[in-house]
């Protein structure tokens, strides 16, 4: 999608994923290796009565589907951040997640160089629980005169 298409209250939903044991040991092993993430027996007899996907795996899973969806040649030029990240429940092994998004507004630069969309991302398993929330925005580069389309 390119910029123009972007409006407030705009909705998408992307997905689901499939999160499986494997999937989450991978991601857990290279990037983010605690014992609850990689050691199905020791999570097993945790507080966390069982293995948990790291949420970094969570919020990179939901990335590759906004990029894959409504960023996929959409002239996006990166972010300056987040408002907020929080992950809310676990992701378990076998749980499919998907991601629910908003767009809570759009904006132009003064120089009418640069779009931005602040929007909303829910992902939630597929028992309707949600798993993580966060505020992005996501700058988009604008041709000449784009920005009055």
């Amino acid at each position: 999608m390119k910029f123009p298409e972007y409006h407030t209250g705009q909705t998408f939903v992307l997905g689901p994923v499939l999160m499986t044991e494997e999937r989450i040991i991978k991601f857990a092993t290279d990037w983010d290796p605690q014992w609850f993430h990689t050691d199905p027996e020791r999570a097993a007899n945790s507080r966390w009565n069982g293995l948990i996907a790291s949420g970094w795996h969570t919020a990179s899973t939901a990335m590759r589907l906004v990029v894959d969806g409504p960023l996929k040649d959409s002239g996006s030029i990166g972010s300056p951040g987040l408002a907020y990240l929080k992950w809310l429940a676990p992701v378990r092994p076998n749980d499919e997640i998907s991601v629910h998004l908003e767009v809570l507004e759009t904006g132009v630069s003064k120089s009418g160089r640069m779009g931005s969309v602040r929007w909303r991302w829910l992902v939630k398993n597929q028992a309707d629980v949600v798993v993580l929330d966060t505020e992005a925005t996501s700058l988009f580069e604008l041709a000449a005169g784009a920005a009055q389309q």
